[in-house]
């Protein structure tokens, strides 16, 4: 809620105010301060905007950030070195085992633009560790080929995404780390759902099917197992139907009892769904889908009801997707 959040960014202020007291924190109802709200282009709440050097041009975004440790982490990232430099075997292993996850990246050098790529990375995701080393001791010992970043997870590595020579695409790595902030497949609840659109990921496929139910456990494997090919291109969502309060989410999708299990690709920018064209769930299946998805050849989903049979009795026509061409066009 915006009260946490409040709070949250206030302990944030307060921290920092020792720490760093050249960073000042402010806060703007822009219910009343309708010019600024115009000026800085305000559309969501809350909104976070970071200004450097006194200039009111261009501030930062900081999104997606809800804690007030993570902001300070931010913060210090914007204003300081993003990443840890590790000149040591048992500092890597002091960053690795720490938390849950870290992001290590090893380099032929310090200075190009592969690593640029990976510390402008780590300034956009406070919600990790990151440290970086060039030492060939420290490579060889993790058995990993330079100019690699690992994620690791619980202290075992997990992701290796070899970069290529002349960096990467900064928001690529950015989407692909960030979804290590969740499960490799999320259940959608009231809890999960904030941090599912916090990932700036804006294909999300949607399994809709009954955890309880024998056939539940196979689906799931398949559907994992598609997850891990597509990490970083398209989010994989589980939906229970047989939860009660999800109850919006099968109307937005126009999903029946009758049609689950059912997978859909919803693209966040369009709103455009996507509806997968075979009816079982296997990973073959699943692949196809996605890829044909990706690869921009998958026929947009266009769920209509029926038309009414009185739709051309009146000189406003009733209109559905299914006779929505064929009368407009």
């Amino acid at each position: 809620s915006s009260q946490n959040f409040s709070e949250e960014f206030a302990e944030a202020a307060r921290q920092l105010r020792k720490e760093a007291p050249r960073i000042q924190f402010g806060k703007i109802d822009v219910t009343h301060q309708h010019d600024l709200r115009k000026e800085f282009n305000i559309q969501a709440f809350p909104s976070v905007k970071f200004f450097v050097n006194g200039s009111r041009e261009d501030p930062i975004d900081c999104k997606g950030v809800r804690k007030a440790s993570t902001f300070i982490t931010w913060v210090k990232r914007r204003t300081g070195p993003s990443t840890v430099l590790i000149n040591s075997t048992d500092q890597a292993e002091a960053i690795i085992k720490a938390d849950d996850l870290a992001v290590i990246g090893f380099f032929r050098e310090l200075h190009n633009d592969t690593v640029e790529v990976f510390s402008e990375t780590a300034r956009d995701v406070p919600e990790m560790p990151f440290g970086m080393t060039a030492r060939e001791d420290i490579c060889a010992n993790y058995g990993i080929q330079r100019n690699s970043v690992v994620v690791f997870k619980k202290g075992k590595p997990v992701h290796n995404e070899v970069l290529e020579d002349g960096g990467q695409n900064k928001l690529g790595l950015t989407r692909l780390i960030k979804t290590f902030t969740l499960d490799l497949v999320t259940e959608y609840n009231i809890e999960t759902s904030v941090k599912i659109f916090d990932v700036p990921v804006e294909n999300h496929i949607l399994l809709f099917t009954p955890a309880k139910s024998e056939t539940f456990n196979e689906i799931y494997k398949n559907y994992q197992s598609a997850a891990a090919e597509f990490r970083g291109k398209i989010l994989f969502v589980l939906v229970d139907t047989n939860e009660a309060r999800n109850g919006r989410i099968f109307e937005y999708f126009r999903i029946r009892d009758i049609d689950v299990p059912a997978v859909r690709i919803l693209n966040l920018t369009s709103d455009a769904k996507y509806k997968m064209p075979a009816d079982e769930v296997t990973v073959e299946n699943l692949k196809e889908f996605c890829q044909s998805y990706l690869n921009g050849k998958a026929k947009q989903h266009l769920p209509s009801e029926e038309i009414p049979q009185d739709w051309d009795k009146t000189p406003v026509k009733v209109l559905v997707g299914k006779n929505f061409n064929s009368i407009i066009f």
